[in-house]
């Protein structure tokens, strides 16, 4: 087919025939199992040598829905509890396609005032979502990975400058070893940002007072005391369990000895929205930085992340200034978010993010929240009745940790029961569920966050897990 110009003519053609895809595709979507080992195969067909002509815009787009809609990890369909997976809700999905179609360069004002703008709005909407103070600058992010470099950047920018360095200018080079503090709850992507950072990924010193890693306070207090200036990583939401830091006492702790708090919270932010839920972040208004991530909680696509920091300036201190001539000044009025965070080219991620907050507000995101808990809850309830089930953690929001326990399996067998368990789970891709690590413990720790996800799926996987593991009991026999 050659040069694209030539295929002007079909674009809308093409997106119709995604259009009319979809609807068959999403109809579908609540009954297909997650992962159909049937079709499995369709993947080798992306595979063959590069095209010299192309075989054109149709043809190209008619093999990816064949394959896609078949072969696809269905991953934004209700019985997805692998990781922490969200879906896209319909007005979110719907922004995201407006997104590619107006394809705006996101990081400068110049270059699109309507996506510049949009980011404006949806910051100072999460921060009224979340109960953030209106003063505190932010940035959207493309993960949550990406919002904690970017609130670790702006903090050792902070750090640095207490030993009179300008660290954007001159690099680490002859300073000590920043001090960083957490539970045992620390997510790998705060390890993630330190190393990317120059930190190191090692540098973290966990104070913890069980096996479960939840913060030791007093420890803290008494590193802090010696310390000099330090950065304290709290964790709204741990992985595994689905516990949350003592952010007020953390809170506390920084004020006092002068310390920078940077909150986790890639999905616990969002119990914010609930007064259900909102005592497990209290103290997070006080903290220097905060992380979250869109495409859990919120059910925006991927990717969506954003970082909120309480001295605004220190965003572009931290990121701005790149001496170009041919790029704008940082300017109060006419924002660059280019000039804020980590990336130079950013698509316009603010459009779903816009179109979920004003299609369901501020109470359907918190119905959303509470339907997910009493999910969890009721998965909870489902296993504590169950014989060969056993709940692990306490539920908080929306993680339900635990694991199959048979009658009369010794307990050394039962992480290797668990983690068979736990690869049959995914291959019969029913229900998609992995295993972790919990207190020493191979276990099930889904996670309830689509907002398709209803009583059926919950009760579904419950009996799956039974299902399955009594069938790999009954091979062993």
């Amino acid at each position: 087919m050659g040069d694209p110009l030539n295929a002007r003519e079909d674009a809308a053609e093409a997106l119709g025939m995604v259009a009319r895809a979809a609807g068959t595709y999403l109809d579908a979507l609540p009954h297909l199992p997650v992962r159909d080992a049937t079709h499995a195969h369709l993947i080798k067909d992306l595979d063959g040598p590069l095209p010299a002509a192309g075989d054109g815009t149709i043809a190209a787009i008619a093999d990816l829905l064949r394959i896609g809609t078949r072969a696809a990890t269905h991953s934004s369909g209700p019985r997805f509890f692998h990781l922490v997976v969200g879906g896209a809700t319909p007005a979110a999905q719907a922004a995201d396609w407006v997104t590619s179609l107006l394809d705006q360069a996101g990081g400068l004002w110049v270059a699109s005032p309507l996506a510049a703008h949009a980011e404006t709005v949806v910051l100072r909407w999460l921060k009224e979502l979340f109960g953030l103070p209106a003063s505190h600058g932010g940035v959207l992010t493309p993960s949550a990975t990406f919002a904690n470099l970017t609130g670790l950047a702006c903090a050792r920018h902070w750090w640095a400058q207490r030993h009179g360095v300008d660290v954007t200018a001159d690099g680490l080079v002859g300073l000590p070893r920043m001090p960083v503090f957490s539970s045992g709850y620390v997510h790998p992507s705060s390890r993630k940002a330190l190393q990317l950072l120059g930190l190191g990924r090692d540098v973290v010193r966990e104070l913890t007072r069980d096996d479960a890693g939840r913060l030791d306070v007093e420890a803290l207090d008494r590193e802090l005391a010696s310390s000099g200036p330090a950065v304290l990583i709290g964790n709204a939401g741990e992985v595994n369990g689905g516990d949350f830091d003592p952010l007020d006492e953390m809170a506390d702790l920084a004020e006092r000895h002068g310390a920078w708090l940077h909150v986790d919270g890639a999905f616990g932010l969002f119990a914010a929205v609930s007064p259900r839920t909102a005592g497990l972040v209290r103290g997070v208004e006080r903290a220097d930085s905060v992380a979250a991530d869109g495409h859990k909680w919120l059910n925006v696509p991927y990717e969506s992340g954003v970082a909120f920091v309480r001295d605004r300036s220190l965003l572009g201190r931290a990121f701005g200034g790149w001496n170009a001539p041919y790029l704008p000044e940082p300017d109060d009025e006419f924002v660059n978010y280019n000039n804020l965070g980590p990336e130079s080219s950013r698509r316009a991620r603010a459009f779903p993010i816009w179109a979920t907050l004003r299609a369901y507000g501020r109470d359907g995101h918190r119905a959303m929240v509470e339907r997910h808990q009493d999910l969890a809850l009721r998965l909870g309830r489902r296993i504590e009745e169950a014989p060969d089930l056993e709940l692990l953690a306490p539920i908080t929001v929306f993680i339900v940790c635990f694991r199959y326990r048979p009658p009369g399996v010794p307990e050394e067998s039962l992480d290797d029961l668990n983690r068979r368990l736990g690869d049959e789970l995914l291959e019969d891709g029913r229900v998609y569920v992995g295993t972790t690590v919990y207190r020493g413990k191979v276990a099930l720790r889904p996670a309830i966050v689509n907002w398709r996800t209803t009583d059926e799926d919950v009760d579904l996987l419950a009996s799956v897990v039974r299902e399955i593991g009594a069938r790999l009991l009954t091979a062993e026999a």
